[in-house]
């Protein structure tokens, strides 16, 4: 793996932006869902036992436990954590010297603190992706002091982690799709239901669904190559095969997003394949050229090798997709016809053969960063920036080798024997660690639902008891005229729960009970989830006295005959009753509240003189008359704004600055070559006197050796400096003074 400086500044920019929509999307919907009259509230969750801070901590690690000490009540302090974390985002988005480890710990801790209470709606797997990122970003983030020494030799080795963890995200959700035994997956019909029943589709996955079988069933057989087989790829020696899986791992993602409303899910795995990548590729993207290095023989004979290896590994996959999947192209249909030609027990085989190599695998991955890493230590110049460096590097691969070692417990879940095999002292570090989410087990889609309908939960009220209104939710299917809503980034997490509700009875998701007693008390913290504009909410001016739910099962409409589309998106019938309909006082809604601990007196609210809980209604107020998406969108398009406008004062403060190479062409670039061709010339006449006078060849080494070293510190600050011109393209960039190399030119 070559240099990764600018492949690490494109990681901690992109996670800081998700950061800022995970906290802000949270922030919003606090009062309804955790709030003293929401559906869960997260008081609930820190019943006073009498034990001393530091021992709740140690049984619940939130820092909601010092809301007391601030004058603030459970959700306020909620607010504040996640407004707080919304805004550090922000700042760590458009403000380079932020992205620093310590904003990474504060940010980390922060979401924990809310994950911890978060109940049913935070535990998501996204949710517990973002905490284990944000975990390896602490130790993958520098830590910029005016006095430190910038250079790290163990950036890399903590940077591969992000590679073993994409590794484990996507080639556990390729593998448990497959060993569910879902007959949709087995029979590559899974997208012809995935794109009507998920969650929240777009408006793109209407148009999608209607797209052939026989291209459903091989973009199936396009899914499982891209999550089993390209995987393999990220720890390949070969540059373009990591490339080839950025792009296919990108493109995966890309069509999610565009057919479904996952939140920052899809935007933080997009994240992540950041790892793949390296300096020279992103100058690429920036069109910036980088300076060619004239080959020897064996570098082009090794070059050429590397090639006819890599064009052979295609080869491979594509051989082996044809032979597995018996793909036949049917020239009279103009079609592909494809079937998986394998059993499920010859797939547990080959789980078997690869889990224990692919734990090798990345062992001599992770072994190759820190022995390279430990040579560059060891080179460097001076007793002291030695020593220092070597200790970085200990700490650091000890960390990393630690995490990787912890993360097996997880990863080996899918299969057995492996995971039976694991070191029990690895096992138990594991379950020390397990409540801090640093490392977790992965596998989306596992099963296709909705194979005969989407079940969708429709909530009716009624003043009388017999004229009855649907109360429609901004985001899920319901008003089969309504088109699908486009959310991203933004996750409605009752929408969500509302989906996962109808794949069973009510009794498997008791908070729809506490949902619909807030209702009943009209509750406008609740309200507020279901429509943020309140005239389009049926019941604004009274509560309704009745509320019961019924089950549907929607399917999308399908083009006319003429190839007009249709007027409606959605076709439903009716299937049965989810929910009896009750009342205030209704003795069922009571049994159930009381059976289930989710009805008690709410604390009596004191209006506070303190400054901060002041602050927090007045900001809360504001901020949540706006939809949310178009809130997250709006606090991006600030950062980016920022970082927008400090690349143009720099570039305008430094009109003659010279990165390293400039453009072609330009008259600084030809001085460059010139200086390199001189400096050329000065080495051979050096070789050729240490030829000539024996007894002063250790003396020239030296100088050689000084003249390297200054050179590339010299480098290294350019490649500094040149932080602010590269994260222009990235949203970055300042500069508060001129560059050293500057200086000393003059």
């Amino acid at each position: 793996m070559g240099e990764t400086r600018l492949a690490r500044h494109m990681f901690l920019w992109c996670l800081s932006a998700v950061y800022m929509f995970a906290f802000a999307s949270v922030y919003v919907q606090i009062p309804g869902l955790y709030g003293n009259e929401g559906v869960l509230p997260a008081r609930w969750m820190l019943r006073v036992s009498g034990k001393s801070v530091w021992e709740q901590l140690r049984d619940l690690p939130t820092l909601l436990w010092f809301g007391p000490k601030l004058g603030l009540d459970t959700q306020q302090c909620m607010e504040l954590l996640s407004l707080t974390g919304a805004l550090l985002g922000l700042a760590a988005t458009a403000i380079p010297a932020l992205r620093d480890c310590r904003v990474y710990l504060v940010l980390w801790v922060l979401y924990l603190s809310l994950y911890q209470v978060g109940q049913v709606f935070l535990y998501f797997q996204w949710d517990n992706l973002l905490l284990e990122v944000g975990f390896l970003a602490i130790i993958i983030a520098p830590m910029n002091m005016p006095w430190g020494w910038r250079v790290s030799f163990h950036d890399n080795i903590t940077f591969w982690l992000t590679r073993w963890l994409l590794f484990r995200l996507m080639f556990t959700s390729g593998v448990v799709k497959l060993t569910s035994r879902c007959p949709t997956w087995w029979g590559l019909t899974a997208l012809t239901y995935h794109y009507e029943t998920q969650c929240i589709p777009t408006p793109l996955a209407w148009f999608a669904h209607q797209l052939p079988v026989w291209f459903q069933k091989l973009s199936v057989v396009g899914t499982f190559v891209i999550e089993i087989a390209v995987p393999f790829l990220f720890f390949s020696p070969i540059r373009r095969h990591r490339l080839t899986a950025f792009y296919m791992q990108v493109l995966l993602q890309v069509l999610i997003i565009l057919t479904g409303n996952y939140n920052f899910f899809n935007l933080l795995t997009i994240t992540l394949c950041i790892s793949l990548l390296d300096d020279q590729h992103v100058n690429f993207w920036l069109c910036r050229c980088t300076a060619q290095k004239e080959r020897t023989f064996l570098q082009t004979a090794l070059s050429w090798v590397c090639l006819l290896v890599e064009v052979a590994v295609y080869g491979l996959i594509v051989y082996w997709t044809i032979l597995y999947f018996d793909l036949k192209v049917e020239w009279d249909r103009k079609s592909v016809s494809s079937k998986t030609a394998f059993t499920h027990y010859e797939f547990n085989g080959f789980l078997k053969l690869v889990t224990v190599p692919s734990i090798w695998i990345g062992v001599l991955s992770l072994t190759w960063e820190i022995v390279t890493a430990m040579f560059r230590s060891a080179c460097v110049k001076g007793i002291l920036r030695r020593l220092w460096s070597t200790v970085q590097w200990a700490v650091f691969a000890a960390a990393a080798a630690s995490m990787f070692a912890i993360s097996l417990v997880p990863y080996t879940y899918i299969e057995y024997e492996a995971n039976s095999n694991i070191w029990p002292g690895v096992r138990k570090a594991f379950e020390l660690t397990d409540r801090y989410q640093l490392v977790n087990p992965y596998g989306l889609f596992r099963r296709m639902t909705g194979v005969g309908g989407r079940p969708e939960v429709v909530i009716e009220g009624s003043m009388d008891g017999s004229t009855w209104t649907e109360i429609e939710f901004m985001y899920k299917p319901g008003n089969v005229s309504a088109a699908p809503s486009v959310v991203n980034p933004h996750q409605p997490r009752l929408d969500w729960q509302m989906w996962f509700a109808a794949l069973g009875p009510h009794t498997q998701s008791p908070w729809f009970s506490s949902l619909v007693h807030r209702l009943l008390q009209g509750k406008k913290d609740v309200i507020r989830l279901i429509q943020t504009d309140e005239s389009q909410y049926p019941f604004r001016q009274q509560p309704p006295a009745y509320i019961r739910a019924h089950r549907y099962k929607y399917w999308y409409t399908e083009p006319k005959e003429d190839g007009s589309f249709p007027k409606r998106w959605w076709r439903r019938i009716y299937v049965e009753e989810f929910y009896p309909v009750v009342h205030l006082g209704n003795a069922f809604l009571e049994h159930v509240l009381s059976q289930h601990g989710l009805k008690d007196k709410p604390p009596v609210r004191r209006g506070s003189e303190a400054w901060l809980p002041r602050v927090l209604k007045h900001v809360g107020e504001h901020v949540r008359d706006v939809p949310a998406p178009l809130l997250l969108w709006t606090l991006f398009s600030s950062a980016v704004t920022i970082c927008v406008i400090n690349s143009l004062r720099s570039h305008t403060r430094f009109p003659l600055h010279s990165h390293r190479p400039a453009s072609k062409h330009t008259p600084q670039q030809t001085d460059g070559k010139e200086e390199e061709e001189k400096k050329k010339m000065t080495e051979k006449q050096e070789k050729e006197k240490v030829i000539k006078d024996v007894e002063r060849e250790e003396e020239e080494e030296e100088e050689e050796e000084e003249e390297g070293q200054e050179e590339e510190e010299e480098e290294e600050e350019e490649e500094e400096g040149q932080e602010d011109e590269v994260l222009s393209e990235e949203n970055n960039g300042n500069h508060d003074e001129e560059p050293d190399h500057l200086r000393k030119r003059k």
